[in-house]
């Protein structure tokens, strides 16, 4: 329909380099990496002995963060070595979700032709199935080659592969394995899912209420942003938990 409501699965594509289609989630997705190293590098630089009210405030959300983690795999030098990896998760996803509702970002983009349909520039990077399952298998990977480092690969393999305890042990250890990797679906599709859907719902919304309900619903969005960030974040803390953990 003319001038209805236009909502694309698949990332448009912008151009190619070399053969290579370059996508308006790529092309956001470098946005997010730039804008996290250029405010790592600022709030770095800004460290002072004595600290500010907005140092205080980050130094108190990481220390509540660190503190969870180290409480949750029972060791602060595990803490140290997953912190880096689960905040980044975080915010990487947190500031993809919050990029999407900056004003006026979707009025960025090129006509494929004079008169032809428009092609954002930007798009949020979690609409993109290809990243969300990127992520689900780096999260996969860290999972269990922490257990495999935890506990040694014999062993470690042992929680699918359970011949000690007669057939019922040995079947729990083959729906172990399957759930192990139904882990991947789960965690791309959960975070695709609900980001997507929240998109077509603005989309949905500013056609048919454009001055009245578009404002709350992206701040509910935002809030779903956060939250699924954080579950991503928190379901791979607690699956390393159960990795680390001794087979029993």
């Amino acid at each position: 329909m003319e001038g209805g409501i236009h909502v694309a699965l698949a990332p448009e594509v912008i151009g190619t380099v070399f053969g290579i289609p370059i996508t308006n989630t790529l092309i956001t997705s470098w946005a997010v990496i730039v804008i996290l190293l250029v405010v790592g590098i600022l709030v770095g630089r800004g460290v002072k002995l004595i600290p500010s009210r907005f140092q205080l405030l980050l130094e108190t959300l990481f220390s509540f963060v660190y503190d969870y983690i180290a409480e949750t795999l029972e060791s602060r030098k595990l803490a140290r070595r997953f912190f880096p990896l689960l905040t980044t998760i975080f915010l990487f996803i947190f500031t993809s979700n919050l990029l999407e509702f900056t004003p006026g970002i979707g009025s960025f983009g090129i006509y494929h032709s004079w008169g032809g349909e428009f092609i954002p520039l930007f798009r949020s990077v979690n609409t993109d199935l290809n990243v969300t399952l990127m992520l689900a298998i780096l999260s996969f990977l860290v999972i269990e080659v922490s257990g495999i480092v935890a506990i040694g690969a014999w062993r470690y393999g042992g929680k699918f592969l359970n011949f000690r305890h007669g057939f019922i042990g040995f079947f729990v250890g083959i729906i172990e394995f399957f759930s192990e990797l139904a882990r991947i679906v789960s965690f791309s599709f959960r975070l695709f899912g609900n980001v997507f859907a929240g998109e077509v719902l603005i989309l949905v919304v500013t056609f048919f209420l454009p001055f009245i309900a578009p404002v709350p619903v992206m701040m509910f969005e935002i809030f779903v942003g956060f939250v699924q960030a954080a579950i991503f974040a928190l379901l791979t803390l607690f699956f390393i938990k159960l990795a680390i953990a001794e087979p029993h």
